[in-house]
């Protein structure tokens, strides 16, 4: 218990303080590259779909098995080299400071110089077209991106960190950059990262419904968490909509609509009733309730692994 502890503690703190180290080798490129070599050799042929399974099941194995035995083997050299190594490796799958800085430098572009700057910013961090998007449009997939990417950059690792330790957190990292990678519905990765992407969908399934109830929770909105489940099914995704309806809902705002996503026009059904204008401002409020919910989801899992020691 006091190994897990420290991890989670020192590695939390670390994301908290520096955010992705972008001078140095990111866990996630690495993830990246493999499974772009894996895309290349298989994805070609009959029995895509398959393959596709294959690459994705080698991958996530590989990525929970190789830092489990290393780091039960250097725990049985010594203690402090099993910690320092997990605590990289936890620091390596969480995003929060990095998605919050992202989040504002959009909304810095935008306010600062102009509509042409927020949207090329906005381009590094979200998949739609963002070339014909108005102010409104550009705060508002700004902010569904940061709900989304809680659940996805944050809260979900620190939910399998909890279950599985660091090999638990880092499987999860190779479901879903395998998701964000090959789990498109187009003539290329239709059949070869159809699998990926349900498990992508199962591994969520629980992290991005406790992001939405950490969410009303740290701003005392639990009263709207009947709403957020109703709103929360309207997205295509059966998890991103969750933590999008808990956000909209607390800044009373609304969210969804048309995109342009690969050339093609995506109907997005809308999540919140309230269609008036997000301000500048409002993108530090949505930083401390990604911070505030961060925070949170650590002291219940400290709690829970209190109980089960």
């Amino acid at each position: 218990m006091e190994y897990k502890i420290i991890l989670l503690v020192v590695a939390f703190v670390l994301d908290l303080s520096f955010g992705d180290p972008r001078s140095l080798p990111h866990l996630i490129v690495g993830y990246g590259r493999l499974i772009s070599i894996g895309e290349k050799m298989l994805n070609k042929g009959r029995a895509k779909l398959w393959k596709g399974g294959l690459l994705t099941i080698i991958l996530v194995t590989l990525s929970f098995v190789i830092p489990y035995f290393i780091l039960s083997y250097l725990q049985s050299i010594h203690i402090y080299l099993s910690v320092i190594l997990g605590v990289i490796l936890l620091f390596y799958c969480l995003a929060n400071k990095t998605l919050i800085k992202e989040g504002i430098a959009v909304f810095d572009e935008l306010n600062n110089h102009g509509i042409i700057a927020g949207r090329k910013r906005l381009s590094w961090i979200v998949g739609r077209d963002t070339s014909q998007l108005n102010e409104q449009q550009i705060r508002t997939a700004t902010l569904e991106t940061m709900s989304e990417n809680l659940s996805d950059g944050v809260i979900a690792p620190l939910f399998y960190f909890a279950l599985f330790g660091v090999p638990g957190a880092m499987a999860y990292k190779m479901i879903n950059t395998l998701d964000s990678m090959i789990g498109y519905k187009n003539e290329r990765y239709e059949q070869f990262g159809k699998i990926a992407a349900r498990l992508d969908d199962v591994a969520n399934f629980i992290p991005s419904r406790l992001t939405a109830f950490v969410m009303l929770v740290y701003t005392f909105s639990l009263n709207k968490l009947g709403e957020v489940f109703k709103e929360g099914k309207k997205h295509s995704s059966p998890n991103a909509g969750y933590p999008e309806a808990a956000l909209a809902l607390i800044l009373n705002v609304r969210f969804g609509g048309p995109n342009v996503y690969s050339g093609k026009i995506v109907d997005k059904p809308y999540i919140g009733a309230n269609d008036r204008q997000i301000q500048h401002e409002e993108i530090f409020k949505v930083g401390r309730i990604n911070y505030g919910s961060s925070i949170l989801t650590v002291v219940l899992i400290l709690v829970y692994l209190f109980l089960i020691s």
